[in-house]
């Protein structure tokens, strides 16, 4: 075993004895938006510290449950660090999808792990991994459009990605169809992106046997997911078995095991390349688009609040009319005569939270007593953080109201 991993050993938690020896990694975890542990959404794992003369890599993985998407993330961090089938020990930085509740669909929150230290080991890069929420849970669409949503807020955290070397769309490679839900959530996810991006999204298929990958292939193409393609317009691909952590029975022989490890090998080596080769994509565009598009749902929402307001009105006015009419020869007779009249006004009302993913804050305006955004609000600790100000201004409540005529509930 390469003497360099002792230090990792001796740091990390011991999860079996193997061979190959697991343990889990020790990293340095920070909410990026602030919340506690169980809350956050946004949870950054870093090993190691960074070296800025050494460049970065940063790589967006999307999945389905059940793709396999944890283990790549370990076998990528694994390959990154140098370990070989011989080390005979297996390092993860991600938990165990079998070790985790049933509810909790693999990862409960978009998580980013930084692998620093290891730059010249197989690669000259340090390593960044974007990974999302388990797509296609039982939770529903709302759930799937709702991790979209959180990885905008990622990308609009200051100082943290600001560009992507690569997206890459998990799926096992013996999938033969891609049912709507994630036809859908790839085209989502990509969508989020340029048309510059598309040559920095790939497919990265599981559970290989080492063989091209053609129901895999196939089910990509038919649901025309933008992506990048090779000299025969296919999907670019990189295959990976899903096995390396698998325990080796006593006595047995490793030639299986060892094979499965050498898949895997050869698709990080191709992948890396891959990263080394294509120029990071500025996800400043990206922003702006997505900005953009929150302003207008948001502009969207507040219309229609305001169109129901509206409408209650009239049916109030029409109502109060009806009974005035009902009753006008009593009021001529009676001075003292009195009718109740309908009225329309706004209160304000706590939100309700729907669970830990819900858009459970609201930006609203003091002024125009409207809200600005919401549903969708989703972790601005003030008003200036929320997407709907612009140039310290509303662009959403009726009266395009400044800055500190708002409050964030």
């Amino acid at each position: 075993m390469d003497r360099d991993f002792s230090r990792y050993i001796s740091e990390s938690v011991k999860l079996d004895d193997g061979p190959p020896a697991r343990y889990q990694l020790r990293t340095k975890i920070i909410n990026l938006d602030r919340l506690l542990d169980e809350e956050s959404r946004l949870r950054k794992f870093t090993v190691g510290k960074r070296d800025h003369k050494h460049p970065n890599k940063t790589v967006l993985l999307v999945g389905a449950t059940g793709s396999g998407k944890s283990t790549l993330i370990n076998a990528l961090v694994n390959f990154v660090m140098g370990v070989t089938f011989e080390d005979k020990v297996w390092f993860e930085i991600v938990t165990d999808e079998k070790n985790k509740p049933q509810v909790d669909s693999q990862t409960s929150a978009v998580s980013i792990y930084e692998v620093f230290g290891f730059e010249g080991k197989t690669v000259p890069y340090s390593l960044t991994i974007i990974d999302t929420p388990g797509y296609g849970d039982t939770r529903g669409i709302e759930y799937d459009d709702i991790i979209t949503k959180k990885l905008q807020d990622l990308f609009c955290v200051p100082d943290e990605v600001d560009s992507i070397d690569a997206v890459g769309l998990v799926l096992k490679s013996t999938e033969n169809r891609l049912d709507e839900r994630m036809a859908y959530i790839f085209n989502s996810v990509t969508s989020l992106f340029g048309r510059d991006m598309e040559q920095n999204i790939v497919a990265l298929m599981t559970y290989s046997d080492g063989m091209k990958p053609k129901d895999g292939l196939q089910a990509l193409d038919e649901v025309k997911v933008k992506c990048a393609r090779n000299e025969n317009n296919e999907p670019v691909y990189f295959c990976f078995n899903n096995r390396q952590k698998d325990q080796l029975e006593e006595g047995s022989d490793d030639q299986a095991a060892r094979f499965a490890f050498q898949i895997s090998g050869n698709g990080m080596k191709k992948f890396t390349a891959f990263l080394g080769e294509r120029p990071p994509q500025s996800l400043k565009t990206t922003l702006e688009v997505m900005k953009e598009r929150i302003r207008l749902t948001a502009c969207i929402q507040n219309l229609e609040e305001r169109v129901r307001t509206i409408e209650l009105k009239q049916n109030a006015v029409k109502k109060n009319k009806e009974e005035l009419s009902k009753y006008e020869e009593d009021m001529k007779k009676n001075k003292d005569f009195t009718i109740h009249e309908e009225e329309v006004y706004r209160e304000k009302e706590k939100i309700k939270s729907a669970g830990f993913w819900a858009d459970n804050r609201a930006t609203t305006c003091n002024k125009c007593k409207e809200n600005c955004h919401y549903p969708g609000c989703t972790w601005a600790w003030g008003p200036s953080w929320c997407e709907v100000m612009e140039k310290r201004r509303c662009t959403s409540c009726s009266g395009k109201c400044p800055l500190f005529l708002h409050y964030i509930f």
